[in-house]
């Protein structure tokens, strides 16, 4: 089974802005709750995760590596994860709605590799993209 979740966020902000957090691969890791660290190459491009899931097949943290495969300035990003116990899918589109604010829309694909791991994201999917948008909305506060 695969999960799929796709949620839509408006930003009282310039897209650019918005750009500044969804593309940079340390901000999106950062966000998600079950990433217990992640380590950024130095191309800005690829992040390892290290994410602990409360899943008993799995008893440490397993290590999803991240590759951003589109980018395309100042609107669109999409990157693949892959591990041992997951595959993940990211799509992040921003849409200009007038000068000062933009939507965002988001996707996300999970298929599991191990039992219990697309049962707990069917679960925790949504809020891990309320997690998103909260730490999207705290980064536009700071530096506003």
């Amino acid at each position: 089974m695969t999960v799929r979740v796709q949620r839509t966020f408006e930003f009282d902000a310039p897209g650019e802005r918005v750009w500044e957090f969804i593309s940079d691969p340390g901000k999106r890791a950062e966000a998600i709750s079950v990433v217990e660290r992640f380590d950024v190459s130095d191309d800005g491009r690829r992040a390892t995760w290290h994410i602990a899931l409360p899943i008993p097949v799995i008893s440490q943290t397993a290590e999803v590596e991240t590759k951003d495969i589109v980018v395309e300035p100042p609107r669109y990003v999409k990157f693949v994860g892959k591990s041992s116990v997951m595959r993940v899918t990211g799509e992040h589109t921003i849409e200009t709605v007038d000068d000062d604010s933009c939507r965002l829309r988001n996707e996300f694909v999970v298929d599991g590799r191990l039992p219990g791991v697309e049962r707990f994201f069917k679960k925790n999917l949504d809020r891990e993209l309320r997690n998103l948008e909260q730490a999207l909305r705290r980064d536009l506060e700071l530096t506003a």
